[in-house]
C-alpha cells in the first residue's frame, strides 16, 4: 500500500522527449564532473599535503562561478538556452582537457591547478544555469516536481558512481585518466542539446537592457520574493556550515587511512543516500507544505553531519552521510520546485543563476570555512562544529523569513491556472 505513492512519478519523462534528451545528457556528462571533483581535491592535497590549500579551491572557484553565472543568466534570458548550453561545452572541454594535459605533463604548479579549475567551475555553473531555465518549459506545471525529483535523482547518481570512478581511475592511471573522463563528457550534452527543439525565453517586451541593468533586474525579483530567498538562505546555512566535503580527502588519508578509495568513498556516500531518497519521492506530487519540508531536511542534515565527525569509523561516517544526503535530496528537489514554481519564464535564467551560486558558491565558501577550521584545530571538530552551526542557521532563518514555511504548493498552481484562463 506504501509502495506506489514512494515510488518515482515518471509521466513526465514518457511525455516529453526533450525532457528525457536534457536529463540524459546532463546525467552522463555528470559522471565526468564528479571524478574531476575527486581528482582536483585529491591532487592538491598529494601535491601539498595542506588541508587550507586544498580548501582555498573553494576560494579560486568562486570568482569564475559568481561573474560566469550572474552573467550567463542574464543571456539565458534573451537567447536560445539550447544555444548558450552548446556553447558552454566548449569551455568546458578546455578545462578538463587542460587539466588532463598538466597532469600528463608531471607536477603541475599548483596556480595552474586553480586556474584551471576555478574556470571550470565557472563553465559549470552556466551548464547549471541553462538546463535549469528549459526544464520548466519542456512539462506541465503541475508535473514540474516529479520531473524535477527524478532529474535529482540521476544527477546524484551520477554523483555515486562519479566519485568511485574518479577514485578508480585515479588509482588505475592517474588523475590524468579522471579529468578526461570530464573532457569526453561534454559530448553527451552537446549531442542532447542539439536534438531538443529550441529554447528562446518567453518575450519580456519593451527595450532590451543591458547585461548589468538585467542581472539588477533580476537580483531585485529574487530579494523581493521572502519565500525565494528563505530557501536560498536556508541552502546557504547547510552548504557553509555543514558541508565538509573539503576534508574528505583530509579524512580518507589521515583520519580514516583509506587513502583514494576512502576519498571516492565519502564522496559517493552523500550521492548515495540523496539518490535513494529522490528515486523513493512519490509521495512528493501529494506534498503541499514544502517549506515545511526543507526546514525538518536541513535539520536532519546538520545532525548527521555532526554526528560524522564524531564517529571512529569510515563505514560509520558514510552511513551517516548518506542520512545527510537524504535529507539534503529532500531539501533539494523542494527548495527547485519552489525556486521554479514562483519565477516567470523571462526571468528564470537569472534566478536560476542566483540559485547555482547558492548550490555551487555555497559548497565552495564551506570549503574555505570547513578547511580553515581543520587547519587551526583538526578536521574533526570543524566537521562537528559546521554542523552544529548549521542547525543554529535554520534557526536564525526559520525566524527570519516565516514565508518559507508558509509556502503552499496549491496557492502557485491555482494562480497559474487562473492566469491560463484570463488569457
Amino acid at each position: 500500500m506504501i509502495r506506489p505513492r514512494l515510488l518515482p512519478d515518471l509521466s513526465p519523462f514518457r511525455d516529453s522527449r526533450d525532457l528525457r534528451l536534457v536529463v540524459g545528457g546532463d546525467f552522463v556528462s555528470g559522471l565526468g564532473t564528479q571524478a574531476t571533483l575527486v581528482a582536483l581535491p585529491y591532487q592538491l592535497y598529494v601535491t601539498t599535503h595542506s588541508a587550507f590549500l586544498v580548501g582555498l579551491l573553494g576560494a579560486v572557484e568562486l570568482g569564475p562561478l559568481i561573474a560566469m553565472a550572474l552573467v550567463g543568466g542574464a543571456i539565458a534570458d534573451r537567447v536560445d538556452r539550447r544555444r548558450l548550453l552548446v556553447l558552454d561545452q566548449i569551455g568546458v572541454f578546455a578545462m578538463a582537457g587542460g587539466l588532463a594535459v598538466a597532469a600528463l605533463a608531471g607536477h603541475p604548479p599548483v596556480v595552474l591547478l586553480y586556474a584551471l579549475g576555478g574556470l571550470l567551475a565557472g563553465f559549470n555553473a552556466l551548464q547549471s544555469v541553462a538546463q535549469s531555465a528549459m526544464i520548466p518549459n519542456l512539462v506541465p506545471r503541475a508535473s514540474l516536481a516529479p520531473a524535477l525529483a527524478v532529474g535529482y535523482g540521476l544527477s546524484t547518481l551520477a554523483m555515486v558512481v562519479g566519485p568511485g570512478l574518479g577514485g578508480v581511475l585515479i588509482g588505475l592511471l592517474g588523475v590524468q585518466a579522471a579529468y578526461a573522463i570530464n573532457a569526453i563528457g561534454c559530448l553527451a550534452v552537446v549531442g542532447t542539446s542539439l536534438l531538443i527543439a529550441p529554447q528562446p525565453p518567453a518575450a519580456a517586451g519593451g527595450e532590451v537592457q543591458g547585461v548589468v541593468r538585467s542581472i539588477g533586474e533580476g537580483l531585485r525579483y529574487v530579494r523581493g520574493n521572502r519565500a525565494l530567498v528563505g530557501s536560498f538562505a536556508i541552502d546557504l546555512a547547510a552548504m557553509i556550515f555543514g558541508m565538509p566535503r573539503a576534508l574528505f580527502a583530509v579524512l580518507a588519508v589521515s583520519v580514516f587511512h583509506a587513502g583514494a578509495g576512502g576519498t571516492g568513498a565519502l564522496y559517493a556516500s552523500v550521492a548515495a543516500g540523496a539518490t535513494v531518497s529522490a528515486l523513493l519521492t512519490g509521495w512528493i506530487r501529494h506534498a503541499r507544505r514544502l517549506g515545511l519540508i526543507v526546514i525538518w531536511a536541513v535539520i536532519v542534515w546538520g545532525a548527521a553531519v555532526a554526528a560524522a565527525g564524531l564517529t571512529g569509523s569510515i563505514v560509520a561516517a558514510a552511513l551517516l552521510l548518506a542520512v545527510a544526503g537524504a535529507a539534503d535530496s529532500v531539501s533539494a528537489v523542494c527548495r527547485t520546485t519552489i525556486n521554479q514554481s514562483v519565477t516567470p519564464d523571462r526571468m528564470r535564467g537569472r534566478m536560476s543563476a542566483v540559485y547555482s551560486l547558492v548550490v555551487s558558491g555555497g559548497p565552495r565558501i564551506g570549503d574555505i570555512e570547513s578547511g580553515s577550521v581543520a587547519g587551526a584545530s583538526g578536521a574533526r571538530l570543524s566537521v562537528v562544529s559546521g554542523g552544529l552551526l548549521c542547525l543554529a542557521g535554520v534557526a536564525a532563518i526559520v525566524a527570519a523569513f516565516p514565508e518559507l514555511g508558509r509556502y503552499d504548493t496549491e496557492d502557485w498552481l491555482t494562480e497559474a491556472e487562473q492566469a491560463v484562463s484570463v488569457s
